[in-house]
């Protein structure tokens, strides 16, 4: 008995000295990861002492005395701030994923391979300036010196994921990155891939023209009929669905706004400007609030960890802002093979080889796996890249093909960004601006000087007079009508100065008049913000930074207001209608509805409601037209689609017939009816039957997502950020749902990934804010002490002079050349 006692007291003692052992460990970590931001440190790279003040809220502020060693200190900051985050956004450029998350990362790398983002980024390399491969070298140097001086552990997700640390950064992997945000923010692959899947799922070419509606009050041009064609393609659709289905491109309602107002519309007298660019949430932040003084100026703004330069910011003279223009800028091209010889395929002047390029993607735990791209005279072929469908039948005899702007070797985009951070007035921005050409933007200006300005910079293809798809679908790739002929000269983009009505705005909408000469897309964002945005700059006659950003929180829903009284017009239906009863619950909901106004308050039970009801009905409208997987793929709000149908515009109430009885045997009555049933059923399986707790807020957090472990429960809430948020797609104040996640349906991760208000009567008012916070480490203070600011759009100021930051900063770190 003695010696059990004996051996129990020492297992005791053997645990509690490993629990003291792992917490010691924990706390050393914690402190020990963090980045040195006092003190001095010496490095290689630098030419010249740099100091780095870090402000209150971890913004990196540096001061320089050459223009080459304040981007090598940028580099160097964002490698502190950021490691993990600039490592995961080289894997994804460089289709690396897999290497370090296994299976899961496959499907991305095969698309990101197939493509060729790193292959272009090379090309893009070779034909820029000497100024940009310098600064792009310097990045480069900032990044390296950080990773051969470190003495801080890697930070977590290299430990979790036993992934090796990270390789030398070089200045392809900043352009990569650059190219994987114009992807990000291309929309027109997979519409036209969306177009195909209906084709060869029997839909005609109006009844795709319905489902996939063009722009508030306009028709689509009358289109030929290539349906038979594409419903010869097998599955290939599929599988380059499949590939692009990951990156959610093209998602409706997610963009961007900006709006300025020259000093006639000012209480200051000087002009203002607002920006607030919608992305993908994320966490860490996509941005990083950094300051740069050196010879060439101050610029201060949001930059992308990865990438040199402000990208979103001010500096001493002017200042400036991006929405997404949305242009057409990727076709999809069917390429014939030659039956004789599947090297070759088809084009206008005959048969010509494929080129081939070998790449092997290495995947964790498994083998590697080799992808034969084949390339052709318009792009890669995407057809052949994804694993799912590849047991399919082999393609009949086509392949499907992609051009896109972007991954042109003479993208000079990255050039812009210098040119813009030291631009003083209208033609030094305008100078800078032309070498900006993917993703094409909406940039509004303003200066110290009393200027606006606008221009939608941008590469966008010229497209024959007698291409007679406009883009919108896949084209036969060897009848040369469909081929590029050229690009929208700078000069003829949209642009004005000074305009007389003393303001612009831009939400994603058309932004050409009627008699513009150029085609740009067929497919601009719906109208619901710019219009809300224009409703609200109406309202006064002069504007000031808090009625601007009144108006960035704003969160009333047009898009709820123009449905809400059809769907209350059409309650109830049928044997209800008939009886004049309508059940408790309902006419409870029905009676919070009628007062509604279209405010998608967090704290109110009726945007829930309301948005649980149109998803319903949406899914009752279409899910049997499209078939279950059509529908799995492609359910989503739809809005425009749907006010078509519940106005039954040009007798389009017939989606709401069921599929196989004759249209009008089942009424858009009914299945309006039928969804807020549903909806309300929804909502108490999800959040119970104790109505005061049905909050929008509670259904509707912002969640910022971590790669890549986001999509492991057992990590995620250490690693998402999560604050309840108002609004909703089409709001203003945005905050994007995915009605297609069953699971999470009202959950926000499109937001206003950046929120900026800048003063010109006086620069150093103007205001920042993201969505996270500086760090990228979890443990750190600064990991998610913005957000709760954030969503409540609050700002932090965007501050240049020494003193201010001085007074209450975190840290100074002198940089001291090796």
């Amino acid at each position: 008995m003695r010696f059990i006692r004996r051996l129990f007291k020492w297992t005791a003692l053997l645990v509690v000295l490993a629990v003291v052992a792992v917490v010691a460990t924990v706390v050393w970590y914690v402190r020990a990861v963090e980045p040195q931001v006092a003190g001095t440190i010496t490095l290689p790279g630098f030419e010249r002492p740099v100091e780095v003040i870090r402000d209150k809220e971890g913004v990196a502020h540096i001061f320089a005395a050459t223009d080459g060693d304040a981007t090598a200190a940028l580099g160097f900051v964002h490698a502190q701030d950021r490691l993990w985050q600039m490592e995961m956004n080289r894997r994804i450029a460089n289709g690396r994923l897999a290497e370090v998350v296994g299976a899961p990362g496959l499907e991305t790398d095969r698309f990101l391979r197939t493509i060729g983002i790193r292959r272009s980024a090379e090309a893009i390399w070779a034909n820029l300036d000497a100024e940009t491969r310098v600064s792009l070298a310097a990045y480069a140097r900032g990044v390296n010196a950080y990773l051969t001086s470190r003495t801080t552990p890697l930070p977590p997700e290299f430990q979790i994921l036993g992934a090796p640390g990270p390789e030398p950064w070089t200045p392809i992997d900043s352009i990569g990155w650059s190219l994987m945000m114009a992807l990000d923010l291309g929309g027109n692959l997979n519409a036209e891939i969306t177009r195909l899947r209906l084709a060869q799922a029997g839909f005609s070419m109006e009844r795709i023209g319905e489902f996939l509606p063009p722009y508030s009050g306009e028709r689509w041009p009358v289109l030929p009929d290539y349906t038979a064609l594409y419903r010869s393609l097998g599955g290939q659709a599929q599988r380059a669905d499949a590939m692009i289905r990951p990156f959610n491109l093209g998602l409706e309602g997610v963009g961007s706004n900006n709006w300025v107002v020259s000093g006639a519309r000012s209480q200051t007298g000087k002009p203002l400007l607002a920006n607030d660019p919608h992305l993908g949430l994320s966490a860490p932040a996509l941005w990083y609030f950094a300051r740069l003084t050196s010879p060439s100026g101050t610029v201060i703004g949001a930059t992308l960890p990865g990438v040199p330069g402000v990208v979103l910011g001010r500096n001493d003279r002017i200042a400036w802002g991006f929405t997404n223009t949305g242009p057409d800028v990727q076709d999809v091209y069917i390429e014939r093979i030659d039956p004789q010889n599947p090297s070759r395929y088809q084009t206008p002047d005959g048969w010509r080889d494929f080129e081939t390029v070998r790449e092997v993607v290495k995947v964790k735990g498994a083998a590697d796996v080799t992808l034969d791209v084949r390339i052709t005279r318009h792009g890669p072929v995407i057809s052949d890249g994804a694993s799912r469908g590849a047991t399919e039948a082999a393609p009949q005899g086509h392949a499907l093909a992609l051009r896109w702007t972007a991954l042109e070797p003479d993208n000079l985009t990255v050039q812009a960004f210098s040119r813009l951070n030291t631009a003083k007035n209208w033609q030094e921005f305008l100078a800078a601006a032309r070498h900006y050409h993917a993703p094409q933007q909406n940039m509004v200006y303003a200066d110290v000087d009393g200027n606006i300005g606008f221009v939608a910079a941008g590469r966008v293809p010229v497209r024959r007079p007698d291409n007679d798809l406009r883009g919108l679908f896949p084209a036969p790739g060897w009848d040369a009508r469909y081929d590029w002929a050229g690009f929208i000269p700078f000069e003829e983009l949209p642009q004005e100065f000074n305009p007389e009505r003393g303001f612009r705005y831009t939400a994603n909408e058309r932004i050409t008049a009627e008699g513009y000469p150029h085609f740009i897309t067929g497919e601009w964002a719906t109208p619901h913000r710019a219009d809300r945005i224009r409703e609200l700059l109406a309202q006064r006659d002069k504007h000031s930074l808090d009625s601007f950003r009144q108006i960035q929180a704003d969160h009333r829903s047009n898009a709820v207001r123009e449905v809400l009284p059809l769907l209350l017009q059409l309650y109830p239906a049928g044997e209800r209608e008939r009886r004049h009863q309508t059940p408790a619950r309902e006419q409870w909901a029905l009676d919070m509805l009628k007062a509604f106004d279209g405010t998608m308050a967090a704290d109110r039970p009726e945007p829930l409601i309301a948005t649980a009801w149109m998803r319903e009905l949406t899914r009752l409208v279409y899910a049997d037209e499209l078939g279950p997987e059509l529908f799995r793929d492609l359910w989503d709000q739809r809005q425009v689609f749907m006010m078509n149908v519940l106005q039954n515009r040009e007798g389009q109430s017939n989606w709401c017939a069921t599929r196989g009885t004759p249209a009008g045997a089942v009424s858009c009555a009914a299945l309006v009816t039928r969804a807020l049933e549903l909806a309300l059923d929804d909502i108490e399986k999800r959040y119970g039957q104790d109505r005061s707790k049905w909050q929008w807020g509670r259904a509707h957090d912002a969640r910022s997502e971590h790669r890549p472990f986001a999509r492991v429960a057992a990590l995620a809430w250490l690693f998402d950020v999560r604050v309840p948020v108002p609004g909703d797609t089409y709001t203003v104040n945005v905050n994007r749902h995915t009605i297609r996640n069953e699971a999470e349906p009202f959950v926000s991760r499109h937001a206003a990934s950046l929120r900026a208000l800048y003063d010109m009567a006086d620069p150093e008012r103007s205001v920042f804010m993201h969505s996270t916070g500086q760090s990228g480490l979890p443990t750190s203070r600064f990991y998610g002490n913005l957000a709760e600011r954030w969503s409540r759009v609050e700002f932090i100021p965007m501050r240049t002079r020494r003193e201010d930051i001085a007074r209450d900063a975190i840290g100074t770190l002198r940089i001291e050349p090796r």
